[in-house]
């Protein structure tokens, strides 16, 4: 299944992608996509549904975060070889955990807004992975019995208060608008081997990353296991795994996201992305 969330900012209401790539409302049946709906038990109630008993969503409203009730919002440093390689780094010998402040979610088409006195916006593809059952202390072998599915992530992040600004990343990962989520969360049964899915992002038409889920260090059930050795997961908790190489700190010279910007990205089997990229304050706020 294809779950989503549509309709404005703060209002969304549940739906699912039937097979004609249309939206179909579900708030008969669940009141969002997220908690007691995204549990195992959950998700197989809403697969017994017929897509064509629901109502059909007319038009072409805006897409909300695929997922609500976002506990935790955890992020996976320097998890791609080649892009470790391109940022000058070295692989870790144990994954690096930081992060991202869940304010920073938005909808997968929603504007990226240019923080304040930001000079180095920058832009990652990422697979997400969504927990749909608590997990604390499971094995490798168990992990996957706890993601619900998976999900298209654009990490974008400030890289001089990521890394020139003293401290951890988080403050360079987590300003309004750094965690376009969605379209959909695609459930788990639907990806066959998520270590071996096509990632894009471009900028204004220009491809910067054109990678693959392959590259991974650590992989989404290693990784599922290792973060409940140190804290619960629970259902709604979103995972960023990490980026392949192209983005705009690789690059030489260096290239970063402006207004008026457009970036679009993709994964395999998860859908697209659309961000108008605007100067903070472009809301009037």
């Amino acid at each position: 299944m294809k779950l989503l969330r549509y309709g404005p900012a703060g209002r969304e209401k549940p739906g699912l992608l039937d097979k004609d790539g249309n939206i179909r409302d579900l708030s008969g049946h669940v009141a969002d996509i997220a908690g007691a709906a995204i549990l195992p038990e959950g998700l197989d109630r809403l697969r017994g549904i017929d897509p064509a008993s629901l109502p059909l969503v007319a038009g072409s409203p805006r897409l909300g975060p695929c997922v609500a009730g976002t506990g935790k919002f955890i992020c996976i440093g320097l998890n791609y070889s080649d892009h470790a390689a391109e940022t000058g780094a070295t692989v870790p010998p144990e994954p690096i955990i930081f992060m991202k402040a869940t304010s920073a979610i938005v909808g997968p088409n929603d504007a990226i807004e240019i923080p304040r006195n930001s000079t180095k916006t920058d832009w990652e593809v990422e697979l997400g992975v969504v927990i749909g059952k608590t997990a604390k202390y499971v094995s490798e072998a168990e992990a996957m019995e706890h993601v619900a599915g998976y999900c298209l992530i654009n990490d974008v992040s400030e890289r001089e208060f990521q890394a020139e600004r003293q401290g951890q990343w988080t403050k360079g990962k987590s300003c309004d608008t750094f965690g376009p989520i969605g379209p959909w969360l695609v459930t788990r049964d639907e990806i066959a081997d998520p270590q071996n899915l096509a990632m894009r992002l471009e900028v204004n038409g220009r491809r910067y990353q054109d990678g693959s889920s392959a590259t991974m260090v650590y992989g989404v059930a290693y990784l599922v296991s290792y973060l409940s050795q140190f804290m619960s997961l629970q259902p709604g908790d979103v995972i960023s795994t990490g980026t392949p190489p192209g983005v705009g700190l690789g690059q030489k010279p260096n290239v970063f996201l402006k207004a008026g910007d457009v970036v679009t990205l993709s994964i395999e089997g998860l859908g697209e992305q659309r961000q108008d990229v605007v100067a903070y304050g472009a809301d009037g706020r």
